[in-house]
């Protein structure tokens, strides 16, 4: 076995890819990254219109691991009925061209992956 490969990639709390996939590596994160890289604010309600199959409480969840982790800023603006707004945060907007460049590859290469994906199945 190649140890500076088990180095680098085997442990899930000393390597940084499986440490940030696992928090924003779900379908979720990632189209709530590029949702609001192209819309730059919005609402609650109005990210789960543009991602449709979406629980609110996934959204919830999600909204909350990516604020956690720094990439999505959540303004409450004081009035009633509350308002509230997320935005990406430079550290969200600097892992925007990396998402689009999967954007891009996977527009790109989806109809050989799914026929790939007949042939096995």
């Amino acid at each position: 076995m190649d140890e500076d490969i088990l180095k680098k990639y085997g442990d899930v709390d000393t390597c940084p890819v499986r440490n940030i996939l696992d928090r924003f590596g779900d379908k979720w994160s990632t189209l709530v990254l590029l949702v609001l890289g192209e819309k730059e604010k919005l609402r609650f309600n109005e990210l789960n219109k543009y991602i449709q199959t979406i629980s609110q409480k996934m959204l919830t969840v999600t909204l909350k691991k990516l604020e956690t982790d720094g990439l999505v800023n959540r303004t409450i603006y004081a009035q009633v009925p509350p308002k509230v707004e997320y935005e990406l945060t430079d550290l969200g907007r600097s892992l925007l061209p990396n998402l689009q460049n999967l954007v891009k590859w996977a527009n790109d290469n989806i109809d050989e992956i799914k026929n790939n994906r007949t042939k096995v199945g």
